[in-house]
């Protein structure tokens, strides 16, 4: 499967909201021919390189497919689009063309079984409770509680303040339990001791 990539600061999860400006012109009619085709395009964490001007040399093996779900001209000019995050997939292979668009072979990972959240994984529901409280999370409408051990772990892997490695490896996890457990000790860390 063909995928147009959009490398990022950032790392995208299935089911969180992005809200992007767009100004460059490889960026514009890519965006342009995802909405024409119904197609998404895929959000990659940049490890070398620079979000504008050439292609970055270097980035993140597992991505996001994200999906254009609203968009604007914004009062600078700029477009603004929201994407909502799809499945995940893995880079197979990448060129960038003439006009310094990434484009890459990807393949599509498997998205786990949602399983329901237990009585252990009470600390991050509220610890997510209590980020959908703040106006950005609010603003991208991200605050209705989440079904499952999956969506917890995405959402919270996304809204956390994390490292970009952190959330890489994170977003690489199948296992929706071994993921919670892993956030949980990187809250844990986060909240220093006792602190």
């Amino acid at each position: 499967m063909n995928l147009p990539l959009f490398p990022l600061n950032t790392v995208l999860f299935p089911g969180c909201v992005l809200d992007l400006q767009i100004f460059e012109a490889r960026y514009l009619d890519m965006i342009s021919r995802c909405m024409k085709q119904g197609s998404g395009f895929g959000v990659v964490c940049i490890i070398e390189g620079a979000e504008v001007g050439d292609a970055a040399s270097h980035f993140a093996a597992i991505g996001c497919e994200a999906r254009v779900c609203d968009f604007q001209q914004r009062p600078n000019g700029l477009l603004g689009i929201r994407v909502e995050g799809g499945r995940r997939f893995r880079v197979e292979r990448a060129q960038v063309l003439p006009d310094q668009l990434t484009i890459a072979d990807v393949q599509w990972l498997d998205a786990p079984e949602e399983r329901p959240l237990r009585g252990e994984h009470a600390d991050l529901a509220a610890l997510l409770l209590a980020l959908a409280q703040h106006p950005l999370v609010a603003g991208l409408g991200m605050t209705e509680l989440p079904e499952g051990q999956w969506q917890l772990a995405n959402r919270l892997a996304y809204l956390l303040p994390l490292e970009p490695q952190q959330k890489l490896q994170l977003l690489q996890m199948d296992d929706p339990e071994q993921r919670l457990d892993q956030l949980q000790a990187m809250v844990e860390r986060l909240q220093g001791d006792g602190g």
